[in-house]
């Protein structure tokens, strides 16, 4: 495999969260903008690449698949409208009892990952 010269090299710190920010001369590097998406590789070396995600748009306007389902699924519903059911409140009382008591608080630190 061939060894891939460092063009830079900058520390950065991983939070509580597992969160960091991508330093300002790598944005630049990648033509970042505010928004812009990013997408990490583990190489089977064990390295870590950050590249920009070229098609931003479509982790805004979601899952190509997703997209033709919920399109043939509108269809459907637009074509057939008579097969429509309603969502079966046994089985809203069945989700409601499964986090009966549970609590969350978004702001607490994220278990360690390495489980």
């Amino acid at each position: 495999m061939a060894k891939v010269a460092v063009v830079l090299e900058i520390p950065a710190t991983v939070t509580e969260r597992g969160q960091t920010t991508v330093p300002a001369a790598i944005r630049k590097m990648l033509n970042l903008g505010r928004r812009g998406h990013v997408v990490f590789k583990g190489m089977a070396d064990g390295t870590v690449v950050i590249a920009k995600k070229e098609d931003a748009d479509a982790l805004e306007d979601g899952d190509p698949v997703i997209e033709k389902f919920l399109t043939f699924l509108a269809q459907d519903m637009a074509d057939h409208p008579q097969r429509i059911q309603s969502f079966p409140v046994s089985l809203l009382d069945r989700a409601r009892d499964l986090v009966d008591g549970v609590e969350v608080d978004l702001d607490a630190p994220l278990p360690d990952d390495d489980r």
